[in-house]
This record gives C-alpha cells, sequence and structure tokens, in this order.
C-alpha cells in the first residue's frame, strides 16, 4: 500500500491512503490518524489499511479525492530516529581519493552510518530554505526505509523483516560547512541540514521483483533544474543492503518502530549514469582533470528525484524542490 501524511496544521499532519497510480487518496482517519500509529501497531492496523487501501484502487470509496503532492508533509514529519549510511562504497571512495585518500578498512567489512537530525523533515514539494549559498549547498538523492521495531543483535536476515515502508530522501548537505566538524571530530550537525522525503512511503510489497533481498533494482532520476543529471541504478551497485544497514544499527542497541535509515547517495563506480550529488561530480572532474568545475546549488535552482516503477509510473511520486534564500518571502 502507499500512504501519505497530509498537512492539517498540526506537527504530525492526518495520514491518508493513496491510489497505487498516485492519482486519488482517501484519509484513514477511520483507521489511523498519524502513520507513527500504524508503525507502533502494525500488525493490527496494517491489515485494516490494506482493506481500504484495496477499495480506493477499485474505485468503491465515495470519499476519494485526487491527490496532490504539494499538500503532504514528509510521510513521517518528525521521527525518532534517521540514520543516514554510506552503503554506495563507489561514492565514498570517490570523494575519498579526489582529496587524496583512500577507504579505510573498516569501510569494506560493514557499513557506516551516522545520526542526523530527526526532529523536523521538509515534505516533497516544501521549499528547502538556506542561509547562504557559500556553505556549498548540495542535493544528496537517496533511497530510505522506515523500521519496525527492531531488536539488539539481530542478523541482516532478521533485520529486514523490520521494513515496513520505503521512501525516497533528498539528504541535503552543507559542504563547505563539513571540513570544519570533521576537523573538531565530532558528527555532522550544521553540515547536515533537515532532510526531505517523498510524498508516498511505500510498503515493498508495491516493488514487486523490484525489491529483491534488501535492494530495489530500479533507477533513481535526478534532475537539477529540469536537465537529468542522475539515472543511477540503486540495486547493482549497493555495496550493503537494507537488512545489514538496519542490522548495523541495531548492533548495540534497539532500534523503534519509525526509525529511518537512509542508504546515502546511490552512486555507480564508473559515473556513466551520471551523478545524486553535486559532490561525485566535483570528485569525478577533480580525478580526471585535476579541478572541481561544477559549482554548488544556488538560490533559485530546481531539484527533482524519482523513481519509476518497471510498468512506467512513479512509484513514491517525486521530490521536487526550489532551493530559496532565508529571507526570500514565501509565496
Amino acid at each position: 500500500m502507499k500512504l501519505a501524511t497530509y498537512q492539517d496544521g498540526s506537527r504530525d499532519g492526518q495520514l491518508v491512503l493513496v491510489s497505487r497510480d498516485l492519482s486519488q487518496a482517501h484519509y484513514a482517519s477511520g483507521i489511523a490518524t498519524r502513520l507513527q500509529q500504524v508503525l507502533d501497531d502494525w500488525g493490527f492496523l496494517s491489515p485494516q489499511l490494506e482493506t481500504l487501501y484495496t477499495d480506493l484502487n477499485h474505485g468503491r470509496l465515495r470519499h476519494a479525492f485526487n491527490f496532490e503532492p504539494k499538500r503532504c508533509l514528509a510521510p513521517l514529519p518528525r521521527a525518532y530516529q534517521w540514520l543516514e549510511a554510506s552503503a554506495y562504497l563507489s561514492h565514498e571512495a570517490l570523494l575519498r581519493r579526489a582529496r587524496g585518500a583512500e577507504l579505510p578498512d573498516g569501510f569494506l567489512s560493514e557499513p557506516c552510518l551516522s545520526q542526523g537530525g530527526s526532529d523536523d523533515f521538509l515534505g516533497a514539494c516544501e521549499p528547502a530554505r538556506f542561509a547562504s549559498e557559500a556553505m556549498g549547498i548540495d542535493f544528496v538523492a537517496e533511497l530510505a526505509v522506515v523500521t519496525g521495531d527492531v531488536e539488539r543483535g539481530v542478523s541482516a536476515g532478521e533485520a529486514l523483516e523490520g521494513v515496513r515502508l520505503l521512501m525516497l530522501a533528498n539528504g541535503w548537505c552543507l559542504r563547505q560547512l563539513a571540513p570544519a566538524e570533521q576537523a573538531r571530530g565530532g558528527g555532522s550537525l550544521h553540515s547536515k541540514p533537515s532532510a526531505s522525503f517523498s510524498p508516498v512511503a511505500v510498503t515493498p510489497d508495491e516493488l514487486g521483483a523490484s525489491w529483491r533481498e534488501g535492494r530495489v533494482d530500479l533507477s533513481l532520476q535526478t534532475m537539477w533544474n529540469g536537465r537529468k543529471v542522475g539515472h543511477c541504478e540503486a540495486g547493482a551497485e549497493m555495496s550493503f543492503h537494507f537488512g545489514q544497514l538496519i542490522a548495523q544499527a541495531a548492533k548495540t542497541r534497539r532500534l523503534r518502530a519509525g526509525s529511518i535509515v537512509g542508504s546515502g547517495a546511490v552512486s555507480k563506480q564508473d559515473g556513466s549514469h551520471g551523478y545524486s550529488s553535486i559532490a561525485e561530480k566535483r570528485a569525478i572532474e577533480t580525478l580526471d582533470s585535476g579541478a572541481a568545475k561544477t559549482e554548488y546549488m544556488k538560490f533559485g535552482d530546481s531539484i527533482r528525484i524519482e523513481m519509476k516503477g518497471r510498468d512506467g509510473l512513479s512509484l513514491f511520486g517525486a521530490i521536487d524542490q526550489d532551493l530559496l534564500s532565508l529571507d526570500e518571502a514565501a509565496e
């Protein structure tokens, strides 16, 4: 099934079911008002939502309405946890090689994850606002999963059973702020502002055969200012699948329902299908010609991130955002 959260003036929004083709929606308020409620009681509430979802797709709901992505908050507007991984080692290797470094041995044996802020996410069509272009504003096109409860010390296979939903994410990064944070030996804080998520979160069964062994075997498409810059296969190049990422996150602690785990930038080793972050493009330029040429994002730019199924239809809807200055008035 496909789920979204509509703006209603509250922090957590209103849960809606969205039809498979993303054309129709229906409030789920007779069953649950918020997505976190469903995640907390998945075994009881999700079958009821599935029944409603089936009726929606067959046109049997009198009060269905046209789905509007612009009315969506992030599926989980705030979450108990947001972890971002480096699941595509080709991306991390490129960035390090461009600055004369190699991947540490530990990167090859187990996935690296970082803790991000999860108290305030951006909706898919909500403008992203930053104080200055000099911060090095970069998009990071990636996949993410939402988990149920996951016990400490689970295997990768067991961890996969905890995947409840999948989404697209834009893990915004302020590249010029990162070196100072790294030099102090701390984690990313100011360089990793609020992430954005697709308008719709989907259960794994909606992907059919494209959801295989913890990977999504489809292309992630990224358009920057209307020009396609990335068409990266999300499955083949993923060094660690989502089961491994979740198991790593749960190595020494439990994960609670509503935890979000992101893949990090989707990447292809030879860069032949474009890029999912400007930093990767700049790294390739540095390695090829000795200097980066592509500039980071400017105010007024737009970014669109989308994934289509094998039938050509959008699976999650698109992250479609404009980049604005903090001082620019909202329309």
